[in-house]
């Protein structure tokens, strides 16, 4: 049994590029849950932006693993305003620590149960 609200994006038609945010969150929680909505919405209107996947653990490790068609859909994503003023915030206020890791996804399948 799984306690995810909803299933796993994808599997998309390959190649296309996955960035995985994976980030240990420290105490500080205000404003996190509305600014990570937000960019939730912005992200969407990003062109190539696929879908995403998130898990996070009860000790606050995060993974976000956002899908895109192509590394400019990342650049865009990358240099949008908005994005940027809540990445410094994070870095100021959320994040202990996180890493970013870009790849191509060269195959992808999936397991379904019926």
């Amino acid at each position: 049994m799984s306690d995810h609200p909803i299933a796993p994006v994808g599997p998309f038609e390959p190649p296309y590029y996955a960035v995985v945010f994976t980030s240990l969150r420290t105490e500080r929680t205000e404003g996190y849950a509305e600014a990570a909505a937000r960019m939730d919405e912005l992200v969407a209107d990003v062109p190539g932006f696929l879908g995403s996947d998130h898990a996070q653990t009860p000790g606050g490790l995060s993974i976000t693993v956002s899908y895109f068609r192509d590394e400019e859909s990342i650049k865009v994503w990358r240099a949008d305003a908005e994005h940027r003023v809540v990445q410094k915030r994070g870095r100021e206020e959320w994040y202990e620590t996180y890493v970013t890791h870009v790849s191509k996804v060269e195959r992808s399948y999936r397991f379904e149960r019926e």
